[in-house]
């Protein structure tokens, strides 16, 4: 595996062990989830304004930008979930 794929496996574990962490008795894994989301739909704003040069330039991409980040998690959601279908214990 590249350096480069171990690295983002890295960064997307740290982010999962985050969240498993931050689940209780008190706070469900929906809840948990509803933050997670929350925070990564503020970062990828931030991201994507901060490869505009205006207001202006960001509101007139605001729909591709939107469609990118979509269009990604989409295919890694499908991806995931696909492999919770082969390979989750159901039965717990």
């Amino acid at each position: 595996m590249s350096e480069d794929k171990q690295g983002f496996l890295k960064r997307a574990d740290a982010h999962i062990f985050l969240a498993n962490d931050q689940m209780t008795d008190e706070i469900s894994a929906g809840e948990v989830s509803a933050s997670f989301m929350f925070g990564l739909a503020r970062f990828n704003a931030w991201i994507a304004a901060s490869t505009y040069k205006s207001a202006e330039d960001m509101a007139e991409e605001k729909q591709k930008a939107m469609e990118y980040f979509m269009k990604e998690y989409k295919i890694m959601l499908e991806q995931h979930l696909d492999e919770h279908i082969k390979g989750y214990d159901f039965s717990k």
